[in-house]
């Protein structure tokens, strides 16, 4: 049994010290060589919005406040774009160092496994490019990641510190990215499952509350200010009407029952657009479009409506004002339409959304800067850079990073395969009875992550960063579970007697 501590078993042990010191030094090379390729960031529209909300201290806006109010300290105290982007690197890299070491001191790894994940977690340039990007993805990323790792530790050594850590880190994820809707029911599992007394489970679940509901009561108020209605997020209103007008060629809407005048309006709208867009190629292009088409496109109903309504703003204020009035407009007629046409919303959204979560595609991060060389004036004022202009080595290099589309079908497929194999090997109640809790706890993480994916939102590659390594990781210690239980079993009938079964985890529990 394993009975060094963690920093022992990193720092002490001489092996472990040699991975620890590789993969800095493997992530300092990459990142000063890409440096040299990439010396500016990589902008796209959200970045601008982040960059708005923080240069004018705004409490609320169209994303999840939490990254401008970090671009806004890490403002304070420089203006270099490289040491931004530097610290997003090294921040996720110290977060999956951390998340690795973990892996190797809980669990009986064979040297496959460790070599698999150390590739993909330090020679990976997908991390390269999501932390030159302004965004939110890196910093959601490594914030998900080190949360996800003291989950683990709460389930196999439990310790009272880390009700308060988690709690935070829950909270950050939650206010950086709407995707963390979904993490406290992982949180409430993995305290339900770990092997404490039910005041420390019970002080675990609901700890983060205490920072989360503030936060969100917050929320609602910075939004009724500025919008007149009480909102978290003012982007769930145009999520959930685009993802209705998805259906809406295949669907007949009685606008007689529907919930509010601006429904009313937006539906007769929209019949009016599917009426002149309809075409044999119109369903097959929808389904092809990456889930935000009625977003994003100009001529559709909802910026037809945004811009009928809304077209005085002055300052960004103004502007997140608007959109959230237009989220507010949007809600009902969303919820309508979909709580209405579940069959149809189900057929004609979720499954051309499930295609495109097993296959995200690269979105914006396939081409650098649009593929163009300026940057909007919020952006320079904010870097304080003498112009507008920024360049690369290439605008199109990083579409080779379409690779990684594959990789997470890949990972799925892997991932399920050994989740299939396990339950083979034996009687299938006994087996998901023996499965240890933090198996449990992925495979939640996972079906909760598929769920929202397809549910409710688009699917996109950097949305599934965190998921991507948690298939990866935990389908190879499945792997190597299915293989030292095959040992086990072959030793048992060599020395013919009845032997102790030892799972790989027990030799650090």
């Amino acid at each position: 049994m394993e009975t060094r501590s963690f920093w022992q078993f990193v720092w002490k042990d001489d092996q472990n010290r040699k991975i620890l010191f590789l993969a800095l030094g493997l992530s300092a090379v990459s990142f000063l060589i890409f440096k040299l390729l990439y010396p500016y960031p990589d902008f796209f529209s959200d970045s601008y919005s982040y960059i708005s909300a923080a240069s004018t201290g705004m409490d609320i806006s169209i994303w999840p406040i939490g990254y401008s109010k970090f671009l806004a300290l890490f403002h304070a105290l420089t203006y270099s774009d490289t040491a931004f982007v530097g610290f997003q690197y090294f921040f996720l890299q110290l977060a999956v160092i951390y998340f690795y070491f973990n892996v190797l001191y809980f669990y009986n790894t064979s040297a496959t496994t460790r070599k698999f994940l150390f590739v993909f977690l330090f020679i990976n340039p997908l991390s390269l490019y999501l932390c030159n990007t302004i965004n939110s993805d890196a910093l959601f990323a490594a914030l998900s990641v080190l949360w996800f790792t003291q989950l683990i530790r709460v389930l196999y050594k439990p310790q009272i510190h880390q009700l308060f850590i988690q709690a935070i880190l829950l909270f950050l994820c939650f206010s950086v990215r709407n995707n963390a809707y979904y993490y406290p029911l992982i949180a409430i599992l993995a305290f339900l499952l770990s092997n404490q007394t039910w005041r420390v489970k019970i002080a675990g679940i609901i700890l983060p509350f205490f920072l989360i509901i503030p936060f969100v009561i917050h929320t609602r108020n910075e939004a009724f200010k500025l919008t007149g209605t009480k909102q978290f997020s003012l982007f769930t209103g145009w999520q959930l009407a685009n993802n209705a007008l998805y259906i809406y060629d295949q669907i007949e809407v009685d606008s007689s029952k529907l919930p509010t005048p601006a429904s009313k309006e937006l539906n007769r709208m929209s019949v009016s657009f599917v009426a002149y867009y309809n075409s044999p190629d119109y369903r097959p292009f929808l389904e092809s479009f990456v889930g935000n088409f009625f977003i994003k496109a100009p001529d559709a109903p909802l910026k037809q409506y945004y811009f009928r309504h809304f077209h005085n703003a002055k300052t960004e204020a103004d502007y997140v004002a608007d959109w959230g009035k237009a989220s507010a407009a949007f809600e009902p007629f969303g919820k309508y339409i979909i709580l209405h046409h579940p069959i149809a919303y189900a057929r004609y959204f979720m499954w051309p959304n499930t295609l495109h979560y097993f296959l995200p595609p690269l979105s914006h991060i396939e081409v650098y800067n649009y593929g163009e060389n300026k940057i909007d004036p919020v952006a320079q004022t904010w870097f304080h850079y003498p112009k507008p202009e920024v360049h690369c080595i290439s605008h199109k290099l990083q579409g080779l990073l379409i690779a990684y589309e594959a990789l997470f079908l890949l990972f799925n497929l892997y991932y399920l395969l050994q989740f299939i194999i396990y339950l083979r090997r034996g009687n299938i109640t006994a087996s998901l009875a023996n499965i240890h809790p933090s198996y449990w706890l992925t495979a939640c993480f996972i079906l909760l992550n598929f769920g929202f994916s397809v549910f409710a939102t688009l699917n996109i590659l950097r949305y599934q960063i965190v998921p991507m390594l948690l298939l990866l990781t935990f389908g190879l210690l499945l792997s190597d579970y299915l293989e030292e239980t095959v040992k086990q079993r072959k030793r048992k009938l060599q020395i013919d007697e009845p032997g102790k079964y030892i799972t790989p985890i027990e030799n650090h529990a």
